[in-house]
C-alpha cells in the first residue's frame, strides 16, 4: 500500500523530515532511489543533461561499492548524492544498532549529509541516532510518488502520478533501478518534457 500524494497529516506527525521545498514554487526536486546501476542510471544521467536538469540521487552503498565507475559519473555531472543506507534496509523491521552501522557503512562510501530511508520507513528512535551521528544531516522524504518501483502500474500511470500531482515546489520519487526502468524509462524524459514546457527548473535537493 502506498499514497501517490504524500497526505498533510503525514507529514505532520514527522515535522523534522523534509517533505517539500516549502515553498519554491518554481523549482522541482527529481529524485532517484537504488542506484547506481549501470546502463539505468547513464540513461537517467543522459535525459537529465538533456533538459538542463540536476537531480539529487539515493544510493545503495553497496551499488556505490560494486560500480564506482558509475557513482562518479553522477558526481561528475554535478548532481546532489544522498544516502540510502548499505543494504536497503527497512528501518521498520531492523533494529536500532543494526541500522545505524548500515548507514555508516553506507556513508564511508558516499559521505553525505542527505539521507532517505529505504522505503519512506524509519523509527523515531533512528531518526534521533541519525541525527547524533551526523550533525547536519537532512533526513529527505518526498510528497509526490511516481510508483515506477511498481510492476502492476503502467508506465502511462507513473507519467499520470506526477504530472497531475506536481505544481510546483515538490519532491518527486523516481527509482535508477532495474525493477522501476521500464516505467521510469518512460515517464521520466516525459514529464521533464512538460515541466520544461511549463517553465519548471529542476534543482537538487541542497543546492
Amino acid at each position: 500500500m502506498y499514497l501517490v500524494k504524500t497526505p498533510l497529516l503525514l507529514k505532520a506527525l514527522y515535522p523534522k523530515l523534509l517533505w517539500d521545498s516549502g515553498g519554491n514554487g518554481r523549482s522541482i526536486f527529481v529524485t532517484f532511489d537504488d542506484g547506481p546501476i549501470p546502463i539505468v542510471t547513464p540513461f537517467v544521467l543522459n535525459i537529465l543533461k538533456q533538459y538542463d536538469a540536476k537531480a539529487t540521487f539515493f544510493c545503495i552503498g553497496d551499488n556505490v561499492r560494486k560500480h564506482p565507475e558509475v557513482f562518479e559519473q553522477v558526481k561528475q555531472a554535478g548532481h546532489a548524492i544522498g544516502n540510502h543506507t548499505f543494504n536497503h534496509l527497512n528501518g521498520w523491521h531492523t533494529d536500532d544498532k543494526t541500522y545505524l552501522d548500515n548507514f555508516l557503512q553506507a556513508d564511508g562510501l558516499i559521505g553525505s549529509k542527505l539521507f532517505r530511508p529505504p522505503y519512506g520507513r524509519i523509527k523515531r528512535s533512528q531518526v534521533k541516532l541519525l541525527q547524533e551521528a551526523k550533525p547536519g544531516i537532512k533526513i529527505v522524504m518526498w510528497n509526490v510518488l511516481s510508483a515506477d518501483f511498481d510492476a502492476a502500474t503502467s508506465p502511462e500511470k507513473c507519467l499520470d502520478n506526477v504530472v497531475k500531482n506536481v505544481k510546483g515546489g515538490e519532491i518527486v520519487l523516481f527509482h535508477d533501478s532495474l525493477k522501476a526502468r521500464d516505467r521510469m524509462e518512460y515517464a521520466l524524459p516525459r514529464a521533464l518534457e512538460y515541466w520544461s514546457r511549463a517553465g519548471f527548473e529542476f534543482r537538487g535537493i541542497g543546492t
